[in-house]
């Protein structure tokens, strides 16, 4: 990660949030949910959620994260990772305070051979990096 942005910003994260998506393009995945972990990274200005009087409406909230991914998941069924975490990434940085984010979602119940197969995709604002 760029040390220059963690310098700036500080990193807020959601880790191993699992959802039942429809996604894929395999036979198997067409016609029902599969579980879908996902790990999201927000780099959020120090200037724009340094807290002073301690209260949620001085920081980006969790809540916002948790809400772009349902709200994503529940628009329906997406062909492939590297749409999901493109559309949820898209999201985020509409966020004032999102300077930059990393999204990566990984399905675990694929090939019984391996832990999971996944994708992963980091973005920043112009002129942040």
């Amino acid at each position: 990660m760029n040390d220059t942005l963690l310098l700036k910003c500080r990193r807020l994260f959601l880790r191993g949030l699992t959802v039942q998506a429809y996604i894929g393009i395999h036979d198997f995945e067409l016609h029902a949910a599969q579980r879908i972990v996902i790990d999201v990274d927000l780099y959020v200005s120090f200037a724009g959620t340094s807290p002073k009087d301690d209260r949620i409406d001085e920081v980006v909230d969790y809540d916002f994260v948790r809400a772009v991914v349902h709200a994503r998941i529940a628009q329906g069924h997406v062909n492939l990772q590297e749409t999901l975490c493109d559309d949820i990434l898209t999201h985020l940085l509409e966020h004032t305070g999102v300077m930059a984010a990393r999204v990566s979602t990984r399905k675990p119940d694929v090939y019984p051979d391996c832990e999971a197969v996944g994708v992963e995709v980091f973005r920043a604002k112009p002129g942040v990096l």
